[in-house]
């Protein structure tokens, strides 16, 4: 019996299954249903089920409906109502992300709130259920070191934040692209360990390095990258010198020549979304100067916000591209150029993320000085609100 079970469950549709086992137990005799759920693994119930049908004295045909009119388990929401509604009431309180909350994060984790169901509610549901309810919520999960801000916010955080979703909103309904982006921290190429694991026959793991100097025939990267909200595309600028404002703004310029120009080829503007510090700082002035010269060449109108100091984590492109690169490298060195650039165009995701990415080996002067005459020809003007975070650069007729 052991031996027929496993041969044909495989090739067994799941009525076919059920019929199969009750014809087995029935055989059997005493204990056989007992004893065929035991070497089959299914439970008992659905013998039963099956003997039922077996029974009943109907022909046993080929059904194309599989399972019985309302078989299977009822949605977690059917047998509780309120069951969201209490979630939501719960995390409420330790959330953090805009205001409008298209991306929210909360510092509890799933088994707290699944005690805190139980105690208040007196709801018992698993913690996998409750991770479910909040992804449906809009929630993500996150180390709590990402989302909690050292000192007070700024007080102007929140208005920002709601600029920011009105704006890319408007541009997002009018089919203008809307982008962000940042550098991703530098890498060394090299034999070196990567933190992660990977897949390898056991007791075989990679062999790296003992340690993590660089090598300065090998050097580093430094990948820039571009996230374009409005069709979930990634673009990664992977540069062998420094992250500078030049080296930023040549990463943007490379996007719009290589897929963005061909994407949106009616956009007269584009809205870029970027960190308030690092080569993209918005105090900055090689950083704006640069954007005139993008805004010269490709005759776009710059429209640019900055995330508010301490929220540098909850730009897009962190939980919607970098996030996704490092963990489809992990736990594989980094040995050559050729390995970041396959590695980085080969990251996908579920919901159909898409990278390009491009080797950028031009050398880019530290420190670079903008002198007074050469700032004040800057097309640049501030909005309204926040005007030192939200600014227009147009170009140059």
């Amino acid at each position: 019996m052991e031996e027929r079970i496993r041969i044909m469950l495989p090739l067994l549709d799941e009525r076919q299954r059920r019929i199969f086992l009750a014809a087995e137990a029935k055989t059997y005799g005493r204990g056989g249903i007992s004893t065929v759920s035991r070497l089959s693994g299914v439970a008992p119930y659905t013998i039963r089920q099956g003997l039922k049908e077996i029974d009943s004295g109907e022909p046993i045909e080929r059904k194309e409906k599989m399972r019985l009119q309302g078989a299977g388990r009822k949605k977690l929401q059917d047998n509780i109502p309120d069951i969201e509604r209490h979630i939501q009431e719960i995390v409420d309180g330790s959330t953090y992300g805009d205001p409008q909350k298209v991306l929210s994060y909360t510092t509890l984790s799933l088994r707290k709130i699944q005690d805190i169901l139980a105690e208040k509610f007196h709801i018992d549901i698993s913690f996998r259920s409750v991770s479910s309810i909040l992804e449906k919520l809009g929630y993500s999960k996150q180390a709590n070191q990402k989302m909690l801000q050292v000192g007070e916010p700024h007080p102007d955080r929140n208005e920002q934040f709601e600029f920011i979703n009105s704006k890319a909103a408007d541009f997002l309904e009018k089919g203008l692209p809307v982008i962000s982006v940042d550098a991703k921290k530098k890498e060394n190429i090299g034999n070196f360990k990567n933190n992660g694991e990977e897949y390898r026959k056991t007791k075989d793991p990679r062999k790296v390095l003992d340690h993590d100097f660089p090598i300065p025939e090998l050097g580093k990267v430094a990948p820039y990258g571009v996230y374009v909200l409005n069709d979930n595309t990634g673009f990664v600028n992977l540069g062998t010198d420094h992250d500078t404002a030049e080296f930023a703004a040549e990463s943007i310029l490379r996007w719009w020549t290589c897929i963005g120009s061909r994407t949106f080829p009616e956009a007269d503007r584009i809205y870029i979304n970027c960190d308030n510090g690092g080569s993209n700082g918005s105090r900055l002035h090689l950083w704006k100067y640069e954007l005139q010269q993008l805004a010269d060449y490709t005759g776009l109108e710059i429209h640019v916000s900055h995330f508010p100091p301490g929220t540098s984590k909850w730009n897009k492109i962190e939980h919607r591209l970098f996030c996704y690169i490092t963990k489809n490298w992990q736990g594989q060195p980094l040995v050559d150029i050729e390995t970041v650039v396959n590695l980085i165009s080969g990251t996908t995701t579920a919901k159909g993320l898409k990278v390009k990415c491009q080797v950028d080996t031009n050398k880019y002067e530290l420190k670079r000085k903008v002198t007074d005459e050469e700032f004040t020809k800057i097309q640049l003007f501030p909005c309204e609100i926040l005007g030192n975070w939200n600014y227009v650069i147009k170009p140059r007729r």
